[in-house]
């Protein structure tokens, strides 16, 4: 039996819909310090404050943006599970509110080079997690790296996070035109949002998100909707520097309010038009099917 053979038969095997399955909320960037991992980490926390049981997927291996934000220190991260025996519940760090954070580290870049045992253990391990989270936010790398595109195709619910920058507006439509070039990405399966960071006021979030829109149309005819605006906030500057969430040390702050109209956007959204709603299991079986071309 061959590599491929195996693996067809690992992922038939855990098919099976979870009896609860996580939402997936993948958010990324075309390029760094943009403010991504911020609008990860309150988004959590405002959804921590809704009740939901919350995870942060930190999959940019390259930096560790949530544990310093955090400022708690990881015993463990994806390797271990993969490599040391180490269960699910071993690789998740405990931050602020109880949030819960797992970093990818070493683990990414190992996923091409994985036996069928270790897949398979890999993908029992992830599928708990539909059981412990209600939402599970995927915080991936900035840019276009196989990685990050990866991560993309397999999720049905996609956070884009740009400035006003030019270059974050150029390098936020070579993200979608890499996506959209990709031949596993299915625009009917993955919903694109679009928030706007760092703008003066809800006037430039709008004014940005209509000029990356009108390209994204225009050439790559792709629906991108938009989702709302961070304004450029010291408060939250602060609370970096503080490694706390804005939205824990100033409720008050603007971004802080921000933060919460947004949360409450895509808590609103009907569960049937959330496709991150298919889980961690599912979500790692999509990635699956990339990295070793299984139909």
């Amino acid at each position: 039996m061959d590599q491929a053979t195996r693996l067809r038969s690992i992922i038939k095997q855990n098919q099976v819909a979870p009896a609860h399955a996580a939402r997936v909320i993948t958010v990324t960037s075309g390029k760094g310090g943009v403010g991504k991992s911020n609008v990860s980490i309150n988004l959590a926390v405002k959804f921590k404050k809704m009740g939901q049981r919350v995870i942060i997927f930190d999959a940019d291996f390259g930096l560790a943006n949530i544990e310093v934000m955090f400022g708690t220190v990881p015993k463990n991260n994806l390797a271990d599970l993969i490599y040391q025996g180490k269960g699910i519940r071993d690789v998740i760090t405990w931050g602020p509110m109880d949030i819960g954070f797992i970093s990818g580290g070493s683990g990414i870049t190992g996923l091409n080079n994985l036996g069928t045992d270790n897949i398979n253990y890999l993908v029992n391990q992830l599928s708990e997690l539909d059981g412990i989270a209600d939402t599970v936010i995927i915080d991936t790398g900035a840019g276009i790296s196989s990685a990050v595109i990866e991560f993309l195709v397999a999720s049905g619910e996609i956070l884009l996070v740009t400035t006003p920058e030019p270059t974050s507006i150029t390098d936020s439509y070579s993200l979608l035109k890499a996506l959209k070039m990709n031949p596993r990405f299915d625009p009917e399966l993955s919903h694109i949002k679009v928030i706007s960071n760092k703008v003066s006021n809800e006037k430039e979030g709008e004014s940005l998100y209509k000029k990356l829109n009108a390209v994204v149309q225009r050439y790559l005819h792709l629906n991108i909707e938009y989702l709302g605006s961070i304004p450029e906030d010291h408060e939250l500057s602060k609370a970096v520097m503080q490694q706390s969430p804005v939205c824990i040390s100033n409720e008050n702050a603007k971004s802080a309010r921000a933060f919460d109209d947004i949360s409450k956007t895509l808590m609103d959204i009907p569960h049937d038009k959330a496709s991150g709603m298919r889980g961690m299991a599912g979500f790692f079986r999509n990635m699956i099917h990339g990295r070793y071309g299984i139909g």
